[in-house]
């Protein structure tokens, strides 16, 4: 069975389709959103999926409507566009540092973002909104002085990650001295943020990270063919006509956009950005970037963590974050292992 077809449109464009690819994403979004139905009606008042779905449509009663509409759905939509967010933004961050470990968790991106909402909490006691700002001003930070000290007539892949830790570990130390500065009730405000948690996201933080995906993926797709070209080197790419400066700044805007808007949205919810794209690989066993089943893997990864959350430990009682970081360490356990018994490290 041929893995690969191409598909002619009628004004003569052909494109390659490869099909275990696309089934793997079609097969990721049906999880996605069956996980999403299921999460909205779980909580402390349990609606069964057909009245989730009649709901949705609808034609609920007005209990159901303000529950579904007002309670549930928005905290399920930012799980969905935070995990797609982080899966993407992982995605990018690999394929650009051609190393599995290159993803915003070891980069430091996320520690910026926590340093940013740090400040404004400890420091200012900031309202919810200004948080986000700060978040999202702190990642954007972080990632621009990460790509300005890697650069040196080009970022390289190794020199970028090294930096990275670098930028993470003088971040962290940072927000470990805001978090010994900080009164009490900002100190238990701060460390629930930075676990990173769903618990009462409204359409306040849906629209704006719903405006930045719908500019943001379409564009990074567009870039998805000059992204592949830059795994097989620099000199490779030039020789075919891609601009790779560019395109390679252009997909770390991006993915520094995506993964501090997430962050500021949600918090540092950790190992989606390093695992989904690895899960997306092995399961397309398709060479290249793997961009949009990345997307898809990581939207699931997000919300079925969150369903695993509330089904254990209750609604609200365990943040969705400290799920992600369970799965995410023993995914990575489980890797070196099996790298180990390979013999390639």
């Amino acid at each position: 069975m041929k893995t690969n077809r191409a598909i002619r449109t009628p004004g003569g464009l052909s494109v390659r389709l490869d099909v275990r690819a696309f089934t793997v994403v079609l097969l990721l979004l049906a999880a996605a959103l069956t996980a999403s139905v299921v999460l909205i009606g779980t909580g402390d008042f349990p609606i069964p999926a057909g009245d989730v779905f009649k709901t949705l449509l609808g034609n609920g009663n007005a209990g159901q409507e303000f529950i579904v509409n007002e309670l549930r759905l928005p905290r399920v939509l930012v799980g969905l566009l935070v995990g797609a967010s982080l899966g993407l933004g992982g995605a990018l961050f690999q394929a650009v540092s051609r190393n599995p470990l290159g993803s915003p968790d070891i980069l430091g991106l996320g520690q910026g973002a926590t340093a940013g909402a740090l400040v404004m909490i400890v420091l200012f006691s900031g309202s919810a909104a200004e948080v986000t700002v700060g978040a999202l001003v702190g990642g954007l930070v972080a990632g621009l002085a990460i790509y300005l000290l890697a650069w040196k007539q080009g970022v390289h892949g190794y020199r970028l990650v090294l930096v990275g830790i670098g930028v993470s570990a003088i971040l962290t130390a940072v927000n470990g001295y805001l978090m010994t500065v900080s009164d009490i009730t900002d100190a238990a405000r701060a460390m629930v943020w930075m676990t990173g948690s769903l618990s009462g996201r409204d359409w306040e933080q849906v629209w704006p990270l719903l405006g930045l995906c719908a500019v943001l993926v379409p564009l990074v797709l567009a870039n998805a063919r000059g992204l592949r070209m830059m795994e097989m080197g620099d000199d490779v790419s030039y020789a075919l006509g891609v601009r790779v400066e560019r395109v390679r700044g252009l997909l770390m805007i991006a993915a520094v956009l995506l993964t501090a808007s997430a962050t500021a949205a949600a918090g540092p919810v950790s190992f989606v950005a390093l695992t989904a794209p690895q899960l997306a690989r092995r399961l397309t066993r398709s060479p290249g970037p793997n961009l949009l089943p990345s997307l898809c893997m990581g939207a699931a990864l997000l919300v079925g963590a969150d369903w695993v959350s509330q089904k254990v430990f209750g609604a609200d009682q365990m943040p969705v974050g400290v799920v992600t970081g369970v799965l995410g360490g023993v995914y990575l356990l489980w890797l070196l292992v099996t790298e180990r018994k390979a013999g390639r490290i």
